[in-house]
């Protein structure tokens, strides 16, 4: 049995490889075409492998999905950078996430200095979320509802971001978007999605453009416990 001291050795230990890792992490993506400093210094700073099941901790810094709780997933680091440069994010913004998932999107958006909203329709996750966020010292603000009918008493907002993919973004979602924001996110069914800006010109006009072939799972209506 490890006295006390043996235990705080190893865990300092284990926790500068972590960091290790994500310092890694950082560098792969870096190489992948993620070029924004701010981007990849949330990267190095949000302990992944917190976000995941203990049973699959040595895949946490890997630039790999992974499996959560209700048939959803924690997304490729390389796609949540991907997502985050495209919603270039200013300190102060004010962002809605639609799919809390594992947290871990809310941590980064949390380290880049924007005021964070994030919904998630599984109250699960929700809670299991909040709770790692809390321990780590986020403290996004987090909602149990339906990411199709967004957070209308808390719009508008700068930019808004999804994390699973509706066929086309519900209206509601773009009327809660504020005038020169954007929405980021994947559109498409289930064999594969355009990640997608849509950015909001005026009270009636938008602009689209699409950057590139993603697997996200569906967005759903409704919440589920």
């Amino acid at each position: 049995m490890k006295n006390r001291g043996e235990q705080q050795e190893r865990n300092k230990v284990v926790q500068q490889t972590e960091n290790r890792e994500a310092i890694k992490l950082a560098r792969a993506l870096r190489r992948k075409g993620i070029n924004d400093a701010r981007v990849l210094a949330a990267v190095e700073k949000v302990p992944r492998h917190l976000f995941i099941d203990e049973k699959l901790s040595a895949y946490a810094y890997h630039d790999r999905p992974l499996p959560i709780e209700k048939g959803q997933t924690i997304s490729q680091p390389f796609t949540v950078a991907f997502q985050t440069q495209l919603l270039k994010l200013q300190p102060g913004e004010k962002v809605l996430e639609i799919g809390t998932g594992s947290g871990y999107q809310a941590a980064i958006l949390c380290e880049m200095g924007v005021e964070v909203y994030s919904i998630e329709r599984y109250h699960l996750l929700y809670q299991t979320a909040k709770e790692t966020l809390n321990k780590l010292g986020y403290h996004p603000n987090l909602y149990h509802g339906d990411g199709f009918e967004g957070l209308p008493e808390h719009a508008p907002f700068d930019k808004i971001l999804l994390t699973a993919a509706p066929e086309e973004v519900p209206e509601k979602l773009l009327q809660q978007l504020k005038i020169g924001g954007w929405l980021v996110g994947p559109l498409g069914g289930r064999m594969g999605q355009k990640m997608t800006k849509i950015e909001r010109i005026s009270e009636e006009k938008f602009r689209k453009t699409l950057h590139g072939d993603f697997i996200f799972v569906p967005m759903q209506e409704g919440t589920e416990k």
